[in-house]
């Protein structure tokens, strides 16, 4: 018996040994596609800072960062949501259910539209835009009321019950407010500010540095190595709570703790990149389809498919876009979408529905 199951887990490590390959390689290929038309050995010489000015400008200011920025992000999101579908008893749970996004976007259009932009009095004038705009600030304007959003629902949650349930219809409430306050400013913003604010919404990795990249590289990181040092904690919330209490395990501080810190990482990655969709959806689901429910293994499947996943939408968005890169949340949209139908109408899914 233990022979079998020592067998397992060396066909799992392998399993996420492979991922991990294929990360490797897809970033090698997403720093070397593109629209720019350069060829691969000017490529190659720009990423040693070699080559014409404009090569080691597109590799080493944009396509390195982005792809930083992918790795990144994909880890994040994807982990985080795996941690809410366990601490939620949800499959649908994503680091949306909390209402980060909505959040994000309310405190980034505030920023854009009332700040930038121009607010009911400015006028249509572009150089108000320009004189005012602040990538920085509006990154965090969207996180302060990300953290705001998480805070007041997981507070909530807390004076009353603190249940899956309680959490994921606090959320729903908590973000349709942020929603229809986001509506409210769009609709007395110019059409500078409109613009501006409609195209932050898109999740775009183009607008990733160095900075911005080790910043989210610091709150991710500082996540999954929690996430997976609870691992075995998350297994026994999987047989329920009553089962993971009688192991020992606090079960509302853990999932409390889970929560913000999932949350966290959500509103990091959305506040310097916009939303980016189903990534927290796809890539557990994968994870558990192909590993199991043991989080010591599928947690860094996950977040390594994350990472993949968005990867491969940032070269194909980069390869589609005649010249400008598609919106790479729209890629993950168009990819999730379908596969959460088919999630959705599964006989697993669809009894539980």
């Amino acid at each position: 018996m233990n022979s079998k199951i020592q067998k397992k887990n060396s066909r799992k490590k392998w399993i996420i040994a492979g991922i991990a390959v294929a990360v490797v390689v897809m970033a090698i290929v997403c720093i070397f596609i593109g629209s720019s038309n350069m060829t691969l050995a000017e490529g190659f010489q720009a990423l040693f800072g070699k080559g014409t000015d404009a090569a080691v400008r597109i590799i080493q200011n944009i396509r390195i960062p982005r792809v930083l920025a992918a790795i990144i992000a994909g880890a994040g999101l994807s982990s985080s949501g795996l941690i809410m579908q366990t601490n939620l008893n949800n499959s649908m749970a994503s680091p949306s259910t909390l209402g980060v996004s909505n959040a994000a976007v309310f405190g980034a259009n505030l920023s854009i539209i009332v700040f930038s932009g121009g607010f009911l009095s400015t006028g249509n004038n572009p150089q108000n835009m320009a004189a005012g705009a602040n990538p920085f600030a509006t990154s965090l304007m969207a996180f302060i009321f990300s953290v705001a959003s998480i805070l007041l629902i997981l507070g909530l949650c807390k004076v009353r019950t603190f249940s899956p349930g309680v959490v994921v219809l606090a959320g729903i409430a908590i973000g349709a407010i942020w929603t229809a306050a986001t509506t409210i400013l769009q609709f007395y913003a110019t059409d500078v500010g409109l613009s501006a604010a409609v195209i932050w919404n898109f999740g775009d990795l183009g607008r990733a540095t160095y900075k911005t990249d080790l910043i989210m590289l610091v709150v991710v990181v500082i996540g999954i190595v929690y996430f997976q040092l609870m691992a075995w904690k998350y297994n026994a919330i999987l047989a329920g709570d009553a089962a993971a209490k009688s192991v020992g395990v606090n079960v509302e501080r853990l999932r409390f703790i889970s929560l913000l810190l999932a949350s966290i990482i959500t509103a990091v990655c959305v506040s310097f990149l916009g939303v980016i969709g189903f990534v927290g959806i796809i890539c557990p689901h994968i994870a558990k389809r192909i590993l199991g429910a043991q989080h010591s293994y599928s947690l860094p499947a996950t977040a390594l498919l994350g990472s993949l996943l968005l990867l491969a939408a940032d070269t194909l968005s980069r390869s589609i876009g005649s010249g400008s890169a598609l919106p790479v949340g729209a890629i993950t949209s168009l990819i999730g979408a379908p596969f959460f139908v088919a999630i959705i109408f599964s006989k697993k899914e669809g009894s539980a529905c």
